[in-house]
């Protein structure tokens, strides 16, 4: 696990596209398609936020972001090669930004995922994180999940 430079950002992009493209089954294609940022959107993603990439064998496999702000951490942006889910990609990802944030003196991280990816949702509650509360038809219909672990 390792912080990513500017560098990376096109190899992001493309993770990004092989995970949201196609959408999942039923998963509405704007949703889809605003995980798919071009270089210069994830740029502007960068702003304010803390990127960890995992990669194997040099290629980049999952990334996450941690934005602190009003001092919380929120994990942003999660994503990992379908080639290399339940691997355990997505906890060390998840677990390097935790640490992060401890660093950062953050009492609490938080996030959010769709309400029908259960295996999100598992993967929360298993880094002890707690269902905070539920967005009803919040983006484009869906419903969200709120996590929050305390610090």
């Amino acid at each position: 696990m390792e912080r990513i430079t500017h560098q990376d950002v096109p190899a992001i992009c493309a993770l990004y596209k092989r995970v949201w493209e196609p959408a999942p089954d039923g998963v509405p294609t704007e949703f889809a398609k605003s995980w798919m940022p071009t270089p210069l959107e994830f740029t502007s993603w960068m702003e304010g936020i803390t990127y960890f990439a995992a990669r194997r064998d040099g290629r980049l496999i999952g990334v996450v972001g941690l934005e602190t702000r009003r001092g919380a951490g929120r994990l942003v942006h999660l994503a990992v090669d379908p080639d290399s889910r339940r691997q355990g990609v997505a906890t060390a990802l998840v677990k390097v930004a935790i640490d992060w944030a401890k660093h950062a003196n953050a009492p609490a991280v938080w996030t959010d995922a769709l309400a029908r990816f259960s295996v999100a949702r598992s993967l929360f509650l298993h880094l002890g994180f707690t269902e905070a509360g539920l967005l009803h038809r919040h983006e484009w219909g869906e419903d969200i999940r709120l996590f929050e672990l305390q610090l």
